[in-house]
């Protein structure tokens, strides 16, 4: 057995026992324990306002979506039946509070694109540069910070969803496409194109270590 295979069967371990502990939990606050609640949701309170801030792109509204969330998940825990995980449906809660705070404020602006987006067309870069694997020397130039934050808020809301849960969040493709309700297909080409926006975006920032630097960077390319 390999390293990966390993790794694999760690991961799974760790989320089946990490399930059944929240369901337990889950099961405590419904016989009563209500205190409980702020336990099972700590470790998605960054997660949920970070998702929520990728669409509404305002701080305020993010802190508001993210607390309506967690009270609509705590007035709908009983319906929860653990056929997805727990933060996977908390995040989609989240994701619709989100999509309707921007529809009121937006109007006909928000388009989440549509099943149509399945075919990536004919183009395939032959050189893609992951822009997930920066340095953390880089990372720490503040003009790099910067233009990492204006780089994401260009993306449509549709591409920074997924961008967010997939590449932040580290959500696996059958989680983002549970928690934001398209198809693990749409996922994929909606995080290719996220990913190749953020590469483009980035270029005139990474441009002066472009020999070294980029080749470090170089991934295959449209990796998931």
């Amino acid at each position: 057995m390999n390293s990966a295979t390993d790794n694999r069967d760690v991961k799974q371990a760790a989320g089946v026992a990490e399930a059944a502990h929240e369901a337990n939990v889950i099961a405590r606050i419904l016989a009563g324990e209500r205190e409980l609640f702020h336990e099972l949701i700590r470790p998605y309170e960054r997660g949920l306002y970070l998702a929520a801030y990728a669409i509404v792109q305002h701080e305020a509204d993010a802190e508001d979506i993210t607390q309506e969330a967690v009270i609509k998940a705590y007035k709908a825990l009983k319906s929860f039946r653990g056929d997805a995980r727990f933060g996977t449906w908390l995040m989609a809660i989240t994701l619709n509070e989100a999509r309707n705070r921007w529809r009121k404020t937006k109007g006909d602006q928000l388009d989440f694109l549509s099943d149509c987006e399945e075919s990536t067309g004919d183009y395939t870069p032959s050189v893609l540069a992951d822009w997930r694997y920066i340095p953390s020397e880089e990372l720490e130039r503040k003009e790099l910070r910067k233009a990492l934050r204006e780089a994401i808020a260009k993306l449509s809301p549709a591409y920074r969803e997924v961008l967010i849960l997939r590449d932040v969040r580290g959500m696996s493709i059958s989680e983002t496409a549970e928690a934001t309700g398209v198809s693990e297909g749409l996922v994929k080409v909606r995080l290719f194109r996220a990913r190749l926006s953020m590469q483009k975006l980035l270029a005139p920032q990474l441009a002066p270590k472009q020999r070294g630097f980029m080749g470090w960077l170089t991934r295959k390319a449209g990796g998931q």
